[in-house]
């Protein structure tokens, strides 16, 4: 009696069964082609991300900023040369005609070495900068004995350039993760969109072919004509939910495109690509999930702690020099002179210049302001960094909880699912024996589509949860 439209019926079940067979395939491989469709894996996607996106290159540039700024730290220590010359000739006379040079080299410690000459004349030469003829020359050093002895300037500047590239890792760890997270919540997202698409052809297929199966079972006056209404009906709601989320996939789409890039260019991604259909393990893999547990968790290496530990380092080297800034100035210079610089005999005690410099403020208020000052930052730097570790901690705690959620959410829904596939069959079961109506069928089916729906929504959500784990523990993947 009802012979066409079961035919249908059969046909709708087949395209539905073979849509919850697609959910429990195997995951594919990184690139191929599958129906004119190129299948871009994620692994794959994110060393795109990783290799090309303007973000991750500049987040290299911190390391070269690191490294340009500690070499110009240690240029406060390279030997340099010193010369002063200064000459005066006034009608037809020579006042003086005096030329000196100086090599120095600087030390760690508030020590400098040097090596001079000097040679001098002219009619009113001061009489203290007579030498002999051929000149004369010097080698001694300089020793700061107060401030500058254990720390100065340039011992702080080249402390904290190394403390600052060492920040600089840490930060550019934080960037190419957090661009990385990004990315993968895009590509889960476009996932998401495209398993939604699927849903709704497999179902409008399903309703094209039940509508025309009520239509030719109409005409033989098998069904009454209003149930050709009720089948249109179902297949245009299946057709308008297929249309949105063709849109929403193609936003998911565009959205993804930010996040590829080559050579500086940014890549459309065109229509025929498709992301991989299981993505449970890859995850894990590809975001160096695997064996991650937090009993391991150490929250002392995270980089963003590190950064802010390498932060709170250069605040108390800059404290250090502000306490230094207590002490006088105090500076002994000792040179041997000779005038023979080839004869080593000729360099005795005998023969020498010596100097001492003091000085010291009255009332050190500049000095023991800094000072504060700086121990003010310090303990700032240091409520900061207890409060972003508690965060930290407590963020990473919560990541876990909610990946356990999602699990056992996941489970739920596909039971769901499967529950829902058992019903629609049942009634089409029962249509066949008469017992039933398309209503029903139409009403079960909905109950389908929706828990298919919400089944794509917990796997998105378990997924992003395992990019927020990704990103609270500060992961780089080193396969990429």
């Amino acid at each position: 009696m009802r012979f066409t439209l079961l035919i249908g019926f059969l046909l709708v079940m087949q395209v539905d069964a073979s849509s919850l067979s697609r959910k429990r395939t195997h995951q594919q491989p990184p690139t191929q082609i599958i129906q004119d469709t190129t299948v871009l894996s994620f692994s794959e996607y994110l060393g795109y991300v990783k290799r090309h996106h303007p973000v991750a290159k500049q987040a290299e540039l911190l390391l070269d900023e690191g490294q340009a700024n500690l070499l110009r730290a240690r240029g406060g220590f390279d030997p340099k040369i010193e010369v002063d010359y200064r000459r005066k000739d006034f009608k037809g006379t020579e006042y003086y005609d005096e030329l000196s040079g100086v090599f120095k080299i600087p030390t760690w410690y508030g020590v400098e070495f040097k090596a001079g000459a000097e040679r001098n004349q002219g009619e009113f030469l001061d009489p203290s900068l007579t030498v002999p003829e051929d000149g004369l020359y010097s080698a001694g050093v300089q020793v700061n004995l107060g401030q500058g002895l254990w720390i100065n300037e340039r011992m702080a500047t080249l402390r904290k350039a190394r403390l600052f590239e060492q920040q600089n890792a840490a930060q550019r760890d934080l960037a190419v993760n957090e661009i990385l997270y990004e990315a993968s919540t895009a590509y889960f997202e476009w996932w998401r969109a495209t398993k939604e698409v699927e849903v709704y052809i497999d179902i409008l297929d399903a309703a094209i072919i039940r509508e025309r199966g009520v239509i030719i079972s109409a005409r033989a006056g098998d069904v009454a004509a209003i149930d050709t209404v009720e089948a249109g009906v179902a297949t245009q709601n299946r057709l308008l939910g297929l249309e949105q989320a063709r849109v929403n996939e193609i936003k998911s789409r565009l959205q993804l495109s930010n996040y590829l890039w080559l050579d500086g260019v940014p890549v459309k991604l065109q229509p025929t690509v498709i992301p991989q259909q299981d993505l449970n393990i890859s995850i894990d893999v590809t975001l160096g999930l695997l064996g991650t547990n937090l009993s391991e968790f150490n929250i002392e290496n995270h980089p963003k702690i590190q950064a802010l530990n390498f932060k709170l380092d250069q605040l108390d080297v800059d404290r250090q020099l502000k306490a230094n800034k207590l002490l006088p100035k105090i500076a002994v210079d000792y040179n041997f002179i000779t005038a023979d610089y080839d004869q080593f005999n000729t360099i005795t005690q005998e023969n020498y210049k010596a100097g001492l410099t003091f000085a010291y403020p009255i009332f050190t208020r500049k000095e023991r302001g800094d000072l504060r000052l700086a121990k003010i930052k310090i303990a700032d730097a240091r409520y900061g960094l207890q409060s972003e570790t508690l965060m930290l901690r407590n963020k990473v705690v919560s990541v876990f909880a909610e990946l356990d959620g999602y699990n056992r959410q996941l489970d739920i829904a596909t039971s769901l699912t499967d529950g829902t596939a058992t019903l629609l069959n049942g009634e089409v079961r029962k249509f066949e024996l008469g017992d039933s109506s398309l209503f029903l069928i139409n009403t079960r089916e909905v109950k389908f589509i929706e828990a298919q729906l919400k089944q794509l929504e917990v796997q998105k959500k378990l997924f992003e949860a395992k990019a927020a784990l990704f990103r609270s523990l500060v992961i780089l993947p080193e396969n990429l």
